[in-house]
């Protein structure tokens, strides 16, 4: 036991500084003064015994995480911030580290020398586990204020949903899905860098979104117990009250409009705290509204659109129709993907 504790710690020690290291590289600034005076009066030891209004009073793996994610641009954001201004949750700006460590996680698995290296070390699956809980539970749980139920927004942490799911089996977890044109359009206007995607082209993009999106999307509907919700971004905004009635619900929390008007509690306390640097912050400070529905249409080449449903065969999987420009995103069966494990877990 003792040994295992050490080779715990030991794990955390080389998380942490990897962390550390790849912050240093990116230049992310350092957490708002929000997050500092969160953390000094809600103690970092995950395991206080604390009971502040409700609250846990421990975080572990049966804690019932809320994790948001989908591609950059596809409504995370949005999603979040609705999610926020309910008196029971709490998400916070993007950590950023997670999906980082979760990458990290996934090679180390993923590699047959690094697995064996580790194994010679002690460093089993189990240990590996507890290690990389121990940290997520750390920083979802330290860098905001305290709330009944904690929620995670970090786009790219949900290629890694099936790994979570085994960290946390109580986890339920809220994929954003968008037309890929509509994301990709926003991407490359907006010039929002993502790893891997050439901003210079349409093509590029709309193939990279697609291998992301069929990523988590084949992972959200593996999901145990059907603890995964695809929302699609268009549905959220053209009827906000009876997709979120519907979300709250599949999250087991009580209904409550003021998830309808986030942007009447952006900067207060208990309310909707917005990053300075993530580049949906000037879009989620308005009310909810159907502005970036269509954008994208006529600013994709004529080529690209030509061969749109062989580039993204992900849009007609997901009920868009890669000829329409636009698609009717009213549609009714576009509220919820087919998935009968997640209709029938509600």
């Amino acid at each position: 036991m003792r040994k295992q504790t050490c080779n715990i710690l030991f794990i955390c020690v080389i998380i942490s500084s990897i962390t550390v290291f790849y912050l240093g590289i990116s230049n992310i600034e350092c957490p708002s003064s929000r997050s500092h005076t969160a953390q000094s009066v809600w103690p970092s030891n995950l395991y206080a015994g604390k009971n502040l209004s409700g609250l846990p009073e421990v975080y572990n793996e049966e804690t019932p995480l809320i994790f948001v994610g989908g591609v950059p641009r596809s409504g995370t954001t949005l999603m979040r911030a609705m999610l926020d201004a309910h008196p029971l949750v709490r998400c916070g700006e993007e950590t950023r580290v997670i999906p980082r460590l979760l990458a990290m996680q996934a090679t180390w698995s993923h590699s047959a020398r690094e697995r064996l290296r580790l194994d010679e070390a002690g460093v089993t699956d189990d240990v590996l586990d507890a290690a990389v809980r121990a940290f997520l539970l750390e920083i979802i749980v330290g860098h905001g204020e305290p709330a009944p139920r904690l929620c995670n927004k970090d786009p790219f942490a949900l290629k890694s949903l099936s790994y979570l799911s085994k960290l946390f089996p109580r986890a339920k977890f809220i994929l954003m899905l968008r037309d890929g044109r509509a994301t990709v359009h926003s991407m490359i206007s907006r010039k929002v860098t993502i790893t891997g995607f050439d901003l210079t082209s349409y093509r590029d993009c709309l193939v990279k979104w697609n291998r992301a999106v069929e990523v988590m999307y084949d992972q959200c509907l593996a999901a145990a117990h059907g603890n995964c919700l695809p929302v699609h971004y268009e549905q959220l905004v053209l009827y906000p009250e009876r997709v979120t009635r519907k979300l709250l619900q599949f999250l087991d929390l009580p209904w409550d409009s003021t998830v309808l008007h986030h942007e009447r509690l952006i900067g207060k306390a208990g309310g909707v705290s917005l990053s300075k640097v993530e580049l949906s912050t000037d879009q989620v400070v308005k009310p909810v509204n159907t502005e970036a529905l269509v954008k994208w249409v006529g600013k994709i080449p004529a080529d690209v659109v030509t061969d749109m449903a062989s580039l993204a065969p992900m849009l007609s999987r997901l009920g868009y129709d890669p000829l329409a420009n636009p698609p009717n995103y009213s549609k009714p069966d576009l509220l919820f993907p087919n998935n009968t494990k997640i209709e029938k877990s509600n």
